[in-house]
């Protein structure tokens, strides 16, 4: 598995240029194109550089403790960690043109000492990470909004299988490339085991390098944050993963306002509901998460949830499964109540339980 270098970005341009006129017909026929769209958004892509040092910590090599060893190959006594520089590429989208905000991977600025924003038309800007969370793979910079263009950010829960979605970014260093796909599959998740994942998976080429770039709709809405691929020698085979735009503006907004996610829980163990657990239960369908553990002293207990109930939606937004709802709960705000929806003994509860701190800060004495 790869991660994708930095990604394409697409961006809506307030006060765009007038429109060019329309291609000419061929046998007859107006050709479509994607040109126009890609005109007004591509401003609010940029490159990102970064400079920074990584520290290992790796077993040392006993032969270099060794007087003779060290004097016979020149080789230089254990020092203990090592460090090392780097540089590296990816991409982001521009999301607030005033403040000069940036959506891009956390991976991307992972370990960075130094930041560089290219925009399209070549300037350079320095930026700084506001914050940044390696669960969702989402960070935030910031640089001076200085004649910047940003993209309108679009509604990733109306997307569906065979939408026809478009990715810019840096693959390899090429700036602002273009690729056009679908989306081939929606609700992806294990690609890191232990991240917050909803992906959308697309065949849109994307490669190292697009790594936080944009994955937008014909509309020239952001619908998501390219952020992986599945690789076998570091090129495109036709599966790319992008964070869905929902989940990026809740983490964004917890960013810009904490400088980090403050994630929440209910308190609860889950097992996805698979069909012969719903028809053990005599449940109408295969969907929901089934709590096989409350506990003690937690929200849901507070709440009434108890062993056995199968949780089928939050605030109204039905629940598919217990990884769906660990990535709703663990976006919500602490402090913010929520609406459970529950089936119990074939019959439907509501009840409502308040999100808590999921490493609350030890008590004072």
């Amino acid at each position: 598995m790869n991660r994708a270098a930095p990604l394409l970005s697409l961006v809506f341009v307030l006060g765009a240029p007038a429109p060019r006129a329309a291609p000419p017909p061929v046998l007859g026929t107006t050709l479509p194109s994607l040109a126009p769209m890609i005109r007004k958004v591509s401003p609010a892509v940029v490159n990102i550089a970064t400079r920074g040092t990584v520290h290992e910590s790796g077993a040392s090599n006993p032969l270099l403790d060794d007087p003779f060893f060290r004097r016979f190959f020149e080789a230089p006594k254990n020092s203990g960690p090592r460090e090392h520089s780097f540089q590296s590429a990816g991409s982001g989208v521009i999301f607030d043109a005033k403040i000069g905000y940036i959506l891009t991977n956390a991976h991307v600025v992972e370990n960075a000492t130094e930041i560089t924003v290219t925009l399209q038309d070549g300037r350079d800007l320095a930026a700084q990470v506001l914050g940044s969370d390696a669960q969702s793979d989402i960070a935030v910079l910031k640089v001076k909004p200085d004649g910047l263009s940003q993209m309108v950010l679009g509604d990733s829960s109306k997307m569906e299988v065979g939408d026809f979605v478009i990715a810019i970014g840096n693959p390899f260093g090429l700036a602002h490339t273009v690729t056009h796909g679908i989306v081939s599959a929606l609700s992806r998740s294990g690609i890191n085991p232990d991240g917050y994942e909803d992906l959308i998976q697309t065949d849109a080429p994307i490669n190292p390098g697009n790594s936080g770039g944009a994955l937008v709709n014909l509309r020239g809405e952001l619908i998501g944050i390219n952020t992986a691929i599945i690789s076998r020698g570091g090129g495109n085979l036709g599966i790319g993963f992008a964070v869905p735009v929902n989940m990026a503006r809740a983490v964004m907004k917890q960013l810009v306002s904490f400088g980090a996610v403050r994630r929440g829980q209910l308190g609860v163990s889950m097992h996805t509901v698979t069909p012969d657990i719903a028809h053990s239960l005599g449940l109408s369908s295969a969907a929901g998460a089934l709590v096989s553990q409350v506990v003690e002293g937690s929200p849901a207990a507070a709440a009434g949830v108890r062993t056995g109930d199968v949780i089928t939606s939050i605030n109204g937004q039905p629940v598919k499964s217990n990884t769906e709802l660990r990535n709703i709960i663990g976006l919500r705000q602490v402090g913010d109540p929520v609406d459970i929806g529950l089936v119990r003994d074939g019959k439907p509860i509501r009840l409502t339980a308040v999100i808590a701190d999921t490493n609350p800060e030890p008590a004072k004495h």
